[in-house]
Protein backbone atom coordinates (compact mmCIF):
# COMPACT_ATOMS: atom_id res chain seq x y z
CA UNK A 1 0.00 0.00 0.00
CA UNK A 2 2.76 1.94 0.56
CA UNK A 3 4.53 1.82 -2.38
CA UNK A 4 1.62 2.63 -4.48
CA UNK A 5 0.76 5.59 -2.39
CA UNK A 6 3.96 6.97 -3.06
CA UNK A 7 3.53 6.31 -6.80
CA UNK A 8 0.22 8.02 -7.20
CA UNK A 9 1.98 10.88 -4.89
CA UNK A 10 4.33 11.58 -7.54
CA UNK A 11 2.35 11.92 -10.49
CA UNK A 12 -0.43 14.09 -8.31
CA UNK A 13 2.01 17.40 -7.58
CA UNK A 14 4.48 15.15 -5.82
CA UNK A 15 3.56 15.65 -2.25
CA UNK A 16 -0.25 15.81 -1.83
CA UNK A 17 -0.41 11.77 -2.11
CA UNK A 18 2.77 11.30 0.11
CA UNK A 19 0.89 12.52 3.16
CA UNK A 20 -1.19 9.58 3.12
CA UNK A 21 2.10 7.10 3.16
CA UNK A 22 3.00 9.04 6.44
CA UNK A 23 -0.32 8.61 7.83
CA UNK A 24 -0.59 4.81 7.03
CA UNK A 25 2.91 4.06 8.80
CA UNK A 26 2.01 6.36 11.50
CA UNK A 27 -1.53 4.29 12.18
CA UNK A 28 0.67 1.20 11.69
CA UNK A 29 3.17 2.15 14.26
CA UNK A 30 -19.40 29.11 -6.36
CA UNK A 31 -16.87 30.78 -9.13
CA UNK A 32 -13.51 31.21 -7.87
CA UNK A 33 -14.47 33.89 -5.66
CA UNK A 34 -17.28 32.57 -4.35
CA UNK A 35 -17.72 33.07 -0.48
CA UNK A 36 -15.34 35.45 -0.35
CA UNK A 37 -13.88 39.06 -0.76
CA UNK A 38 -12.33 39.55 -4.01
CA UNK A 39 -9.14 41.87 -3.04
CA UNK A 40 -9.76 45.21 -5.00
CA UNK A 41 -6.84 47.07 -6.80
CA UNK A 42 -8.19 49.94 -3.95
CA UNK A 43 -8.12 47.64 -1.17
CA UNK A 44 -4.84 46.47 -1.88
CA UNK A 45 -2.98 49.89 -2.57
CA UNK A 46 -4.36 51.26 0.90
CA UNK A 47 -3.62 48.50 2.84
CA UNK A 48 -0.09 49.35 4.95
CA UNK A 49 2.41 47.14 3.93
CA UNK A 50 3.35 44.29 5.73
CA UNK A 51 6.61 43.37 7.65
CA UNK A 52 7.10 38.97 7.05
CA UNK A 53 7.27 36.95 10.35
CA UNK A 54 10.09 34.98 10.59
CA UNK A 55 10.27 30.94 10.63
CA UNK A 56 9.90 30.61 14.34
CA UNK A 57 6.95 33.37 14.59
CA UNK A 58 5.00 31.07 12.54
CA UNK A 59 6.17 27.93 14.41
CA UNK A 60 3.87 29.48 16.67
CA UNK A 61 1.01 30.12 14.82
CA UNK A 62 0.30 27.27 13.06
CA UNK A 63 -2.10 24.53 14.45
CA UNK A 64 -0.83 22.36 16.58
CA UNK A 65 -1.93 18.84 18.54
CA UNK A 66 -3.79 21.27 21.03
CA UNK A 67 -5.32 22.76 18.60
CA UNK A 68 -7.42 19.73 17.22
CA UNK A 69 -8.94 17.14 18.75
CA UNK A 70 -9.86 13.89 16.68
CA UNK A 71 -6.61 14.78 14.87
CA UNK A 72 -3.04 13.49 15.14
CA UNK A 73 -0.92 16.68 14.04
CA UNK A 74 2.57 15.99 12.39
CA UNK A 75 5.29 18.66 11.85
CA UNK A 76 5.86 18.52 8.45
CA UNK A 77 9.77 16.28 7.68
CA UNK A 78 12.04 17.46 5.25
CA UNK A 79 10.89 15.14 2.78
CA UNK A 80 7.56 16.28 2.57
CA UNK A 81 7.92 19.18 1.14
CA UNK A 82 9.64 20.01 -2.33
CA UNK A 83 10.80 22.92 -3.62
CA UNK A 84 8.84 25.26 -5.79
CA UNK A 85 10.81 24.66 -8.83
CA UNK A 86 9.93 20.94 -9.08
CA UNK A 87 6.14 21.20 -9.33
CA UNK A 88 5.16 22.91 -12.84
CA UNK A 89 2.32 22.79 -15.39
CA UNK A 90 1.34 23.13 -18.57
CA UNK A 91 -0.76 26.63 -17.80
CA UNK A 92 1.58 29.06 -16.13
CA UNK A 93 -1.21 30.62 -14.67
CA UNK A 94 -2.08 27.36 -12.76
CA UNK A 95 1.16 26.86 -10.92
CA UNK A 96 -0.42 28.53 -7.71
CA UNK A 97 -2.88 26.35 -7.43
CA UNK A 98 0.08 22.98 -8.05
CA UNK A 99 2.12 24.67 -5.31
CA UNK A 100 -0.93 24.91 -3.06
CA UNK A 101 -1.64 20.91 -3.20
CA UNK A 102 1.91 20.70 -2.94
CA UNK A 103 2.77 21.50 0.29
CA UNK A 104 4.31 24.82 -1.32
CA UNK A 105 3.69 28.56 0.01
CA UNK A 106 2.45 30.28 -2.83
CA UNK A 107 4.68 33.08 -4.40
CA UNK A 108 8.04 32.40 -2.72
CA UNK A 109 7.13 34.04 0.93
CA UNK A 110 9.77 35.20 3.12
CA UNK A 111 9.11 32.42 5.40
CA UNK A 112 6.60 29.66 6.15
CA UNK A 113 5.80 26.39 7.80
CA UNK A 114 3.60 22.87 7.67
CA UNK A 115 1.64 20.66 9.32
CA UNK A 116 -0.16 16.86 8.43
CA UNK A 117 -3.54 17.18 10.24
CA UNK A 118 -4.86 13.18 10.00
CA UNK A 119 -8.72 13.34 10.70
CA UNK A 120 -8.59 10.50 12.94
CA UNK A 121 -11.96 7.94 12.98
CA UNK A 122 -13.80 7.34 16.41
CA UNK A 123 -12.88 3.92 17.83
CA UNK A 124 -15.66 1.18 17.72
CA UNK A 125 -13.38 -1.40 18.65
CA UNK A 126 -14.74 -3.22 15.44
CA UNK A 127 -12.17 -4.99 12.78
CA UNK A 128 -12.89 -1.87 10.71
CA UNK A 129 -11.17 0.78 12.67
CA UNK A 130 -8.06 -0.16 11.57
CA UNK A 131 -8.88 0.34 7.89
CA UNK A 132 -10.90 3.68 8.87
CA UNK A 133 -7.38 4.91 10.41
CA UNK A 134 -5.10 4.01 6.99
CA UNK A 135 -8.02 5.82 4.79
CA UNK A 136 -8.59 8.79 7.23
CA UNK A 137 -8.61 12.17 5.61
CA UNK A 138 -5.17 14.10 5.26
CA UNK A 139 -4.63 17.99 5.55
CA UNK A 140 -1.70 19.69 4.63
CA UNK A 141 -1.89 23.21 6.11
CA UNK A 142 0.92 25.73 4.89
CA UNK A 143 1.38 28.94 6.06
CA UNK A 144 3.52 31.79 4.16
CA UNK A 145 4.22 35.17 4.90
CA UNK A 146 5.12 37.83 2.90
CA UNK A 147 7.16 41.78 2.94
CA UNK A 148 4.56 44.58 1.39
CA UNK A 149 1.73 43.31 -0.81
CA UNK A 150 3.26 39.66 -1.54
CA UNK A 151 0.02 38.01 0.72
CA UNK A 152 -2.61 39.84 -1.23
CA UNK A 153 -0.93 39.42 -4.34
CA UNK A 154 -0.36 35.63 -3.71
CA UNK A 155 -4.56 35.19 -2.97
CA UNK A 156 -4.64 36.90 -6.35
CA UNK A 157 -2.38 34.65 -8.04
CA UNK A 158 -4.81 31.68 -6.63
CA UNK A 159 -7.90 33.70 -7.51
CA UNK A 160 -7.01 34.32 -11.22
CA UNK A 161 -5.79 30.21 -11.49
CA UNK A 162 -9.42 29.25 -9.92
CA UNK A 163 -11.07 31.24 -13.05
CA UNK A 164 -7.94 30.24 -15.82
CA UNK A 165 -7.49 26.68 -14.65
CA UNK A 166 -11.53 25.33 -13.94
CA UNK A 167 -11.16 23.31 -17.32
CA UNK A 168 -8.12 21.74 -16.11
CA UNK A 169 -4.19 21.71 -16.50
CA UNK A 170 -1.21 18.90 -16.50
CA UNK A 171 0.95 19.19 -13.38
CA UNK A 172 4.69 17.51 -13.42
CA UNK A 173 6.04 16.62 -10.52
CA UNK A 174 9.58 15.12 -10.33
CA UNK A 175 8.95 14.20 -13.60
CA UNK A 176 5.51 12.31 -13.55
CA UNK A 177 3.14 13.49 -14.88
CA UNK A 178 -1.12 14.16 -14.01
CA UNK A 179 -3.80 15.58 -15.27
CA UNK A 180 -6.23 17.78 -13.71
CA UNK A 181 -9.64 17.59 -15.08
CA UNK A 182 -11.47 20.36 -13.15
CA UNK A 183 -11.15 22.72 -10.35
CA UNK A 184 -14.61 23.78 -9.14
CA UNK A 185 -15.41 26.32 -6.60
CA UNK A 186 -16.35 25.96 -3.37
CA UNK A 187 -17.82 28.33 -0.19
CA UNK A 188 -15.73 29.61 2.08
CA UNK A 189 -15.28 32.41 4.82
CA UNK A 190 -12.37 32.70 6.72
CA UNK A 191 -9.82 35.15 6.92
CA UNK A 192 -10.24 38.62 5.36
CA UNK A 193 -10.41 37.15 1.88
CA UNK A 194 -11.30 33.19 1.25
CA UNK A 195 -10.56 31.08 -1.99
CA UNK A 196 -11.86 27.05 -2.00
CA UNK A 197 -12.04 24.28 -4.69
CA UNK A 198 -12.65 20.69 -5.38
CA UNK A 199 -9.79 19.50 -7.52
CA UNK A 200 -10.77 16.76 -9.86
CA UNK A 201 -6.95 14.60 -10.55
CA UNK A 202 -6.86 11.56 -12.99
CA UNK A 203 -3.56 9.55 -12.18
CA UNK A 204 -2.88 6.13 -14.33
CA UNK A 205 -6.86 6.21 -15.09
CA UNK A 206 -7.56 6.12 -11.22
CA UNK A 207 -9.66 9.51 -9.96
CA UNK A 208 -8.64 11.27 -7.03
CA UNK A 209 -10.62 14.72 -5.37
CA UNK A 210 -8.24 17.60 -3.56
CA UNK A 211 -10.25 19.70 -1.32
CA UNK A 212 -8.51 22.66 -1.31
CA UNK A 213 -8.74 25.92 0.65
CA UNK A 214 -6.60 29.12 1.48
CA UNK A 215 -7.14 31.97 3.10
CA UNK A 216 -5.68 35.51 3.71
CA UNK A 217 -5.07 37.06 7.16
CA UNK A 218 -3.18 40.46 6.98
CA UNK A 219 0.40 39.55 5.22
CA UNK A 220 -0.48 35.57 6.49
CA UNK A 221 -1.55 32.65 3.52
CA UNK A 222 -2.88 29.68 5.33
CA UNK A 223 -3.46 26.87 2.21
CA UNK A 224 -5.11 23.52 3.00
CA UNK A 225 -4.80 20.90 0.70
CA UNK A 226 -6.92 17.78 1.63
CA UNK A 227 -7.45 13.85 0.51
CA UNK A 228 -8.22 10.68 1.13
CA UNK A 229 -7.00 7.12 0.08
CA UNK A 230 -10.36 6.10 0.77
CA UNK A 231 -12.05 7.81 -1.65
CA UNK A 232 -13.24 11.15 -2.52
CA UNK A 233 -13.18 13.85 0.13
CA UNK A 234 -16.73 15.02 0.90
CA UNK A 235 -16.30 18.16 2.76
CA UNK A 236 -14.10 20.95 3.01
CA UNK A 237 -11.78 20.42 6.54
CA UNK A 238 -13.61 23.37 8.70
CA UNK A 239 -11.99 22.29 11.73
CA UNK A 240 -9.05 22.45 10.96
CA UNK A 241 -9.49 25.69 8.86
CA UNK A 242 -11.18 26.90 11.81
CA UNK A 243 -8.15 25.79 14.30
CA UNK A 244 -5.90 27.93 12.26
CA UNK A 245 -8.07 31.00 11.80
CA UNK A 246 -8.07 31.27 15.62
CA UNK A 247 -4.54 31.30 15.98
CA UNK A 248 -3.86 34.06 13.41
CA UNK A 249 -6.50 35.72 15.42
Amino acid sequence: MRTSIRTVAVATTAVSLALLGTACSSDKAGDSGKGSTAPSASATSAAPAAKALSAAELEKLIVEQADLPGHQVQKAKATDVVKSEEVSTDKPSCKPLADAMAFIATGGPAASAQRKAIEMPKKTGSPEDALGALTAPVTSVTLGSYDGQGAQEAFASLKTAGTDCAGGFVITGQGQKAKVTQVAPETLSAGEEALAWTVSTEVEGEPFVTKLAVFRKGGTLASFSTLSFGGPVKELPKAVIDAQAAKLG
